[in-house]
């Protein structure tokens, strides 16, 4: 049972993390539209965190998978 509890708030905070990241992201993507001349780099930093993101969901679906085959055997 706690193992389970340990996994949802890792879980949550995973999550969180991805909201944060894609929030970043999405100013990023805000700003370079009122600043063409730095556009490219902010675009750049943009695509960056977005990235990050999309790494954290992959480790979190990962680790549930692994959690759910250890189960599973």
């Amino acid at each position: 049972m706690n193992g389970q509890i340990t996994g949802q708030v890792t879980g949550h905070a995973i999550l969180e993390n991805v909201r944060r990241y894609r929030g970043i992201a999405s100013l990023y993507r805000q700003t370079a539209a009122f600043r063409p001349g730095q556009s490219w780099s902010l675009l750049e930093q943009a695509r960056d965190w977005e990235a990050r993101a999309l790494l954290e969901l992959e480790a979190y679906f990962a680790a549930r998978m692994d959690y759910a085959a250890t189960r599973a055997a």
